[in-house]
């Protein structure tokens, strides 16, 4: 999986319309797949800050599967699959960093409290509504501004609740 993944994702780049590379990364996804299985996310439900660990991760397997059905002719446009990799993956993962890091050094519990939790419904949301714009021919332009919407309501809330504590002196 290790290995699958950047050599299908580098084809990608050299490559994009070649077949083999389209099933590569389908492989690169089945096998990342395959470990966040392993990793038992639904058992950190209880606690939201490692539950959208895996949740960020997820993105990538779903990214990188989206991209593999494109470059292999289904009705995906290569949009789709790069803004799951980008406001997917990508963001989940920024916001999930930048919270933990921040209680953490702020001398608060690793737990998330209302607005992490919100800050965690609001970013897949954007990404999903991002890539739902990239599969739509009518309401893309909707779905554009509500993607952008729940992307900047995501990241008001993370410096809402989150300025306090790193300009704030340590509890």
């Amino acid at each position: 999986a290790l290995i699958t993944l950047p050599v299908a994702l580098a084809g990608w780049v050299f490559l994009p319309d070649t077949p083999a590379i389209g099933a590569l990364l389908l492989l690169g996804a089945a096998l990342h797949l395959a470990r966040l299985a392993r990793w038992r996310g639904l058992s950190t439900t209880a606690e939201p800050l490692l539950l959208v660990l895996h949740i960020g991760y997820a993105w990538v397997v779903f990214g990188v599967a989206l991209l593999g059905l494109s470059v292999l002719g289904a009705a995906i446009p290569p949009s789709a699959a790069i803004h799951a990799l980008t406001a997917g993956a990508i963001g989940t993962m920024t916001l999930a960093v930048m919270t933990r890091a921040t209680r953490g050094h702020a001398g608060r519990p690793l737990t998330a409290d209302r607005p992490t939790i919100l800050i965690f419904t609001l970013i897949p949301l954007a990404a999903t509504t991002r890539i739902a714009a990239a599969l739509s021919t009518t309401w893309a332009t909707p779905l554009l501004i509500a993607a952008a919407s729940l992307w900047i309501a995501a990241f008001a809330c993370f410096v809402i609740a989150y300025a306090p504590m790193l300009l704030l002196r340590r509890r």
